[in-house]
């Protein structure tokens, strides 16, 4: 079954919504993505990435912000079987996913090498169609975080998160300065490859330097 982390409780407008989401969280805690989860890769590296940023939630987030929380989520529950569009991270995970199924083929004993997590402050009902599109797409993501509205600071250490990616700048700054590499993401103009030049020296030697520099946050970029 999909790993899923939730909180106890969620930022409510009344002790019914409180009810509401004690409910959803029952509900999402029995859902499963389309993959069997395998044990955590004891050397991967860790990418939590946010549900906005992997999927294009503009929509959604303008009916959130016009018409209030009950409409949004009555909207989500409503288009739960349509898939979310890709957003600006989606390339990116895509690429990870392609590294690790090359990975497989080239080392069929070793461990894959990125593990992804999808972290949210959605409504555990919106959960439904996360986990849909998710499917839909066929992405290897089965562990989750839904935050109930905290900051996100406690679940990227305690999953023990090497970066972070978001739309959010405030989150990402915070991030940062907890010492979790982290960035804001804009557009997606990144080919579905993640392009790595070892020609001079092979993937091993790669290997060996992110590993020597892994705790040294990389350069911003657009």
């Amino acid at each position: 079954m999909s790993e899923i982390k939730l909180t106890e409780s969620a930022p409510t407008e009344d002790n019914g919504e409180e009810k509401d989401w004690a409910a959803a969280k029952a509900f999402f805690d029995n859902l499963k993505t389309n993959k069997p989860r395998p044990p955590k890769p004891r050397y991967a590296v860790t990418i939590a990435v946010s549900s906005r940023t992997l999927f294009n939630m503009v929509k959604e987030r303008k009916i959130y912000e016009d018409e209030g929380l009950e409409k949004y989520v009555a909207y989500q529950m409503e288009h739960e079987s349509e898939p979310l569009m890709p957003g600006v991270a989606f390339p990116f995970v895509q690429a990870l996913m392609n590294v690790n199924s090359r990975l497989r083929q080239l080392y069929p004993d070793s461990e894959e090498l990125f593990d992804i997590v999808l972290m949210t402050n959605n409504h555990a009902q919106v959960g439904v169609r996360l986990i849909n599109s998710i499917n839909y797409y066929d992405l290897s993501i089965e562990r989750f975080c839904m935050t109930g509205g905290e900051s996100p600071i406690g679940y990227l250490k305690a999953y023990m998160t090497n970066l972070y990616l978001s739309k959010n700048s405030d989150k990402v700054t915070e991030a940062i300065e907890e010492g979790i590499a982290a960035a804001t993401m804009f557009t997606a103009d990144t080919d579905n490859e993640l392009k790595i030049i070892v020609k001079q020296h092979g993937l091993d030697t790669f290997f060996e330097h992110e590993q020597e520099f892994e705790n040294k946050p990389l350069a911003q970029v657009p």
